[in-house]
C-alpha cells in the first residue's frame, strides 16, 4: 500500500481560481510554501487532512468542497478520471476509479449495492482522526462529475449521507439535486442500483487501453514493494463487516492456500491472528472516531460476534464514554481504568495498554 497521496499542484492553481489564497492555505497546514510551485507533492494522511481543514478554515465559503470537486471540461480531468471516463458505464468508471486508488494513497472506495440501491463510501486507511467535512464534499462532488459529465445527463443521487451535521445541508442539496442526511452511520453518496448500468457516452475503448496498461504495470510494481502482511491485512480489513474472516476466507482472496499464507506471515515475524488484530485495531480508530457508532456496534463490524467478550463490555457506557473523551484513544491508560473493567492480565498490572 503506498502511504503517501499525491496531491496535484493544479489544486492550488485551482484554489487561486475560487478566491482562496493557496499561499495561506499551506501556512494554516504548516505546508512548505514551496508547494505551490510543484507539479505534484506527497503527503501523508495527517498532511492531507490537515490541508483540507486548512482549505475550510481560510476559505469564506461553506461549499468550497464541492466546487473544487466539481469538473466539467475534458481537458481538466486527471489521468484518474479520464481513465473512469474513458469506461463503458457508471459503475465500470467508480471500478476504475477504486483500482487506481490502489496506486496512488491509502485510501479505498467502498461499494454496497442491493437490488435498489448503491452506496459509494471513501476511506483513509491511515487515518487516525475524522477526516475533513470539505474532504468528504470534495470527493462526493468529485463522483458526482464524473457521473454527470460520462453520462451527459444531470443525474442525481438518491442521497447524501454525512456522519457529522452540514451548516450548509440547502447548498448541498442543491449541487447535488438530492436530500442530504446528517447523523449517518457512514459518509456515503447513495445512487439508485441501476445508475450504476448508465452508459457513459465519453466511453473511449481506445484511450483506455493507453491508460489502463500503465495502471496495472505501476499496481504491480507497488504490490511487489509491499510487504506480505500489508496485503493480508487489507484483505482482512475489506472482510471484516460483521463476521471474523478465517484464514481460510484471506487465503481464498489472495489466490494462495493458507498453509502458504501462514508461511509467508511467519518469514516476515508475524502471524495470521497478530496482523488480524492490527486490521482490527485500525479499523476500531476509524469507528470510535465515529461519533455515531456506539462501542458494541463497532464492535460487532470488527468481526466480534458477542460484544461482551474482548473487552468491549459496555459496563453502563462508562468505557465507550472514557475511550471517547481521551481524543478516540482505543485504551485505557492506568490512570483511565475503573473498577468493573474488563482487563487482560499485563492491564491489571499496568505494565501496558489494553486495546479495546
Amino acid at each position: 500500500m503506498n502511504k503517501h497521496f499525491r496531491v496535484s499542484g493544479s489544486t492550488f492553481l485551482k484554489l487561486e481560481e475560487l478566491g482562496v489564497r493557496a499561499s495561506a492555505v499551506l501556512r494554516r497546514a504548516g505546508l512548505p510554501q514551496g508547494f505551490i510551485d510543484q507539479p505534484r507533492v506527497l503527503l501523508s494522511t495527517e498532511e492531507l487532512f490537515a490541508l483540507w481543514r486548512a482549505v475550510g478554515e481560510v476559505s469564506t465559503n461553506p461549499a468550497i468542497g464541492l466546487q473544487l470537486g466539481t469538473e466539467t471540461k475534458t481537458e481538466r480531468f486527471h489521468p484518474i478520471g479520464l481513465a473512469a471516463l474513458s469506461t463503458e458505464n457508471f459503475g465500470s468508471a467508480v471500478d476504475q476509479m477504486a483500482r487506481c486508488k490502489q496506486l496512488t494513497c491509502p485510501e479505498e472506495i467502498l461499494q454496497e449495492k442491493d437490488d435498489e440501491e448503491w452506496s459509494i463510501q471513501f476511506r483513509w486507511l491511515l487515518a487516525d482522526e475524522v477526516e475533513p467535512p470539505v474532504l468528504n464534499e470534495c470527493c462526493f462532488a468529485w463522483t458526482l462529475s464524473i457521473a454527470r459529465h460520462g453520462t451527459g445527463t444531470r443525474l442525481s443521487p438518491l442521497r447524501v449521507e454525512f456522519v457529522q451535521p452540514r451548516p450548509h445541508v440547502k447548498t448541498i442539496e442543491r449541487h447535488f439535486g438530492c436530500r442530504v442526511v446528517c447523523g449517518a452511520p457512514h459518509n456515503a453518496i447513495v445512487f439508485l442500483a441501476a445508475d450504476a448500468d448508465r452508459p457513459f457516452v465519453t466511453r473511449n475503448a481506445e484511450l483506455l487501453a493507453m491508460l489502463a496498461p500503465q495502471f496495472d504495470e505501476e499496481l504491480k510494481q507497488q504490490s511487489g514493494n509491499e510487504n506480505f502482511a500489508e496485503r493480508v491485512r487489507g484483505a482482512v480489513q475489506q472482510k471484516l463487516t460483521g463476521r471474523r474472516p478465517t484464514i481460510e476466507d484471506i487465503a481464498d482472496a489472495l489466490h494462495i492456500s493458507s498453509r502458504t499464507l501462514q508461511r509467508r506471515l511467519q518469514d516476515e515475524g508475524s502471524s495470521f491472528q497478530r496482523v488480524l488484530e492490527e486490521a482490527r485495531h485500525q479499523l476500531a480508530r476509524h469507528y470510535l472516531n465515529n461519533s455515531v457508532l456506539e462501542l458494541n456496534e463497532a464492535a460487532y463490524l470488527l468481526g466480534y460476534e458477542d460484544a461482551k467478550t474482548h473487552s468491549w463490555k459496555k459496563q453502563s457506557g462508562s468505557v465507550s464514554h472514557r475511550a471517547r473523551l481521551h481524543g478516540n484513544e482505543l485504551f485505557l491508560r492506568p490512570a483511565q481504568r475503573q473498577a468493573g473493567d474488563d482487563l487482560c492480565s499485563p492491564c491489571r498490572s499496568g505494565t501496558r495498554h489494553h486495546i479495546l
